[in-house]
């Protein structure tokens, strides 16, 4: 949605997938902690690699200290060549809390929908099957936790209608405590 209103949105999860591909360093940790199996013809195994983080906690906090540095580095690079032109940039991240990456930011903004609702979310596009699901909310700080240090909370349990007039509406929020600042 914010893309679409030309605002410039940097994923996470999408530089971290990059970085796991394409930075030998970060190969070479990974296929030392977890096996060579972690790729196949030169491509990330996802599979293998999920069931080996996602069923063993301490696999999780394994994986992040290899990739979160790297993540968070490539984030603040495109946030500063983005703000050059832009007021706002979002950055999508499920793990800005449990990367440590919240100082980065001027707001957190939590978009959270309860937990069935999530899962079913994440199931029917195919993204996920219910145990996969379940595996990697049980390795996310709880959203109770995440509330308390969200500076906006927007419940997304109705329609897409409803989520974009919450955008919207926040969009007038940060362009009002924009004005402020300025």
């Amino acid at each position: 949605m914010m893309e679409e209103k030309d605002y410039p949105v940097i994923r996470a999860d999408d530089i971290s997938k990059e970085i796991l591909g394409s930075d030998k360093k970060v190969r070479e940790e990974v296929e030392k902690i977890f096996g060579k199996e972690s790729f196949i013809n030169n491509q990330i195994n996802k599979k293998f690699l999920a069931e080996k983080i996602f069923n063993d906690p301490e696999n999780v906090l394994k994986i992040n200290s290899v990739l979160h540095p790297h993540v968070i580095k490539k984030i603040n690079q495109l946030m500063n060549e983005a703000l050059i032109k832009h007021d706002f940039v979002f950055v999508e991240a499920a793990l800005i809390f449990e990367a440590s990456m919240e100082d980065m930011f001027d707001y957190i903004v939590l978009i959270t929908a309860n937990e069935e609702i999530r899962k079913k979310r994440k199931v029917e596009s195919g993204e996920l099957s219910e145990e996969d699901f379940i595996k990697r909310n049980e390795n996310q700080i709880p959203d109770e936790e995440k509330k308390k240090a969200a500076d906006f909370i927007f419940e997304n349990n109705g329609s897409m209608q409803e989520l974009e007039s919450k955008a919207r509406f926040l969009i007038s929020i940060l362009k009002g405590l924009r004005g402020r600042a300025d």
